[in-house]
């Protein structure tokens, strides 16, 4: 008896429509799977629709964690007249004195390392910051992320993902998502 889960899961973000592959991620769990990367539509529609939420808000920075959200952060940057800092995944000589936090990630199940090198820390260092994602599922990227924001004295004034997923954790800072995701238990199969 192997457990079965639906082929897709319908997304809508503003005029675009995606069909998100479902996904196994432990025996009897399946998530659908949000991957901007390459796909410059929803990336588009998404920025559109968040960029919307996020105006009007004081911060100095838009934030994200290496690597499927980076299009996501450049596209808001872009709407909002905002730099943006990537948390990158290895530490390079070039980041100099560079800050780091421990995560976990759902879609691997293996410790990851965020880090936020000095060029980076100098601008954030003291200001608002606005966090970003592609999926807020477990909140263990966020809260990686938002150590790193402390360790650098930044303060995070809100989160913006393009999907929640499953049961969201609370947040310190106001969330601003288009979507949410449900997670897939397996029904058994004779």
């Amino acid at each position: 008896m192997s457990p079965t889960f639906p082929q897709s899961h319908p997304l809508r973000i503003g005029n675009v429509r995606r069909d998100l592959p479902i996904c196994a991620v432990a025996p009897d769990l399946a998530i659908a799977v949000l991957n901007i990367l390459g796909d410059t539509e929803l990336t588009e529609a998404a920025a559109d629709e968040l960029s919307r939420k996020l105006l009007g808000l004081d911060f100095a920075a838009l934030v994200t964690a290496e690597a499927k959200s980076i299009p996501l952060a450049y596209a808001l940057a872009l709407r909002l007249a905002k730099p943006y800092v990537v948390l990158r995944k290895q530490y390079k000589s070039y980041m100099g004195e560079a800050l780091q936090a421990q995560t976990l990630s759902i879609t691997t199940g293996k410790p990851q390392t965020l880090i936020l090198d000095a060029k980076d820390r100098e601008l954030v260092a003291g200001r608002g910051v606005v966090l970003v994602d592609d999926v807020i599922s477990t909140g263990s990227t966020l809260a990686a992320m938002d150590a790193l924001m402390a360790k650098a004295h930044a303060r995070v004034i809100a989160v913006s993902a393009i999907c929640t997923e499953g049961s969201v954790p609370e947040l310190a800072a106001p969330l601003y998502a288009l979507a949410h995701l449900p997670l897939f238990s397996g029904a058994s199969q004779s």
